[in-house]
């Protein structure tokens, strides 16, 4: 069902979408609204999340309530602005009962019918609007919401089945909040704060699980919070830091009381290794890379071939592989290939001034 609507089914100023973003944040990841500290928190803690077409029933009675003090308020020259004229135009479609819903559901599914879709979407815009409304203070254009929501909405009439006994609001709504509330966290700020499922659960509860932990007599510390929210104690720490600072341009200018002013950019050091540290690099591995030759031109037999196919290879071999080739035990293999380790740390210890200083190990010993 790759079909477009051939309809529009909004008239509002578009938005820029990624359109290789296929993530849609499932409700019952992000479900929850932010906290009250912030300002995407000033959106309501206390979302109802039973979307049982019971509770949608009063919808259109709310929504047009709304539509009509929104109409009847201005007293500008110009009498609708674009979200006025948007409410006035969804009033048009009308409702559809619980049997045209699955008729028309049906005849979507099966025969690919785009305007029965068209029937489905329009008819249901009344919805898109009263979630959006639960989320505009934490935007400047509610229509930015709707135009989201909208096509949440449209992606829940591509997925419903409307052989499961669902009302398809009752569906729909989770594709109209989802879509919302990506929304919210793409463009909350320049840089994104959620990118994970972990991270954009802590984007919506953390600052919630604070204030429950602290009316329940606790200390909010990250490793509390992260064993409540299924996390990692880092990742709660991590987001902590991004929520409390804001983004910031590295060319801001800052005055250094000097002639020249600098900006940020210019404060931050360079992480890259200094011309110094790459020539000291690159003669230490050439030291290294001698003396190991050195070293296995001492050896001989199954010594010789261990070093080479298991110390120095970048894929070695098993020690059963090993054992197979020279008709011994695998266990055997591996007590050959300790006493060469330690054979080789005595050899740069004695071959190297400064093999004190040096952390001489191999990789299997550090885990």
């Amino acid at each position: 069902m790759g079909e477009s609507f051939p309809y529009t089914v909004q008239a509002m100023p578009s938005v820029e979408r990624d359109e290789n973003e296929k993530d849609v944040v499932l409700a019952a990841d992000v479900s929850d609204s932010p906290s009250e500290d912030s300002s995407l928190a000033e959106v309501e803690a206390n979302e109802e999340t039973d979307e049982s077409i019971e509770g949608l029933e009063p919808l259109s009675d709310e929504v047009a309530s709304q539509e009509e003090k929104d109409t009847g308020a201005s007293t500008a020259l110009a009498p609708y602005d674009p979200l006025q004229r948007y409410l006035t135009e969804i009033r048009r479609y009308p409702l559809l009962s619980p049997e045209e819903e699955h008729e028309l559901a049906v005849r979507y599914k099966e025969h690919g019918d785009i305007e029965a879709a068209y029937r489905l979407v329009t008819a249901n815009l009344r919805l898109v609007v009263m979630f959006a409304r639960k989320y505009e203070r934490a935007v400047h254009n509610l229509l930015d919401l709707i135009q989201e929501g909208s096509i949440g909405l449209m992606e829940g009439v591509r997925n419903f089945d409307p052989y499961r006994g669902v009302r398809f609001p009752s569906y729909a709504v989770w594709w109209v909040r989802a879509y919302i509330i990506r929304y919210l966290m793409n463009n909350w700020r320049m840089v994104k704060l959620g990118t994970t499922q972990a991270q954009r659960k802590l984007f919506f509860n953390l600052q919630r699980e604070k204030e429950r932990l602290e009316a329940e007599g606790f200390s909010p510390a990250p490793k509390l919070i992260a064993q409540h929210l299924g996390v990692k104690e880092e990742e709660v720490v991590e987001m902590e830091q991004r929520m409390a600072a804001r983004d910031l341009s590295l060319d801001t200018p800052i005055d250094t009381g000097e002639e020249e002013s600098g900006s940020l950019l210019d404060f931050i050091a360079d992480k890259q290794e200094t011309a110094e540290e790459a020539v000291a690099a690159t003669e230490y591995r050439n030291l290294m890379g001698q003396k190991m030759a050195e070293f296995a031109r001492t050896l001989k037999g199954k010594e010789e071939v261990i070093f080479r196919t298991r110390l120095l290879a970048e894929e070695p071999v098993t020690l059963q592989e090993i054992g197979d080739q020279y008709g011994i035990s695998r266990e055997r293999v591996r007590q050959l290939e300790s006493r060469l380790k330690k054979k080789l740390k005595e050899f740069l210890l004695r071959e190297l001034k400064d093999a004190k200083d040096l952390d001489i190990g191999f990789i299997d010993e550090r885990r």
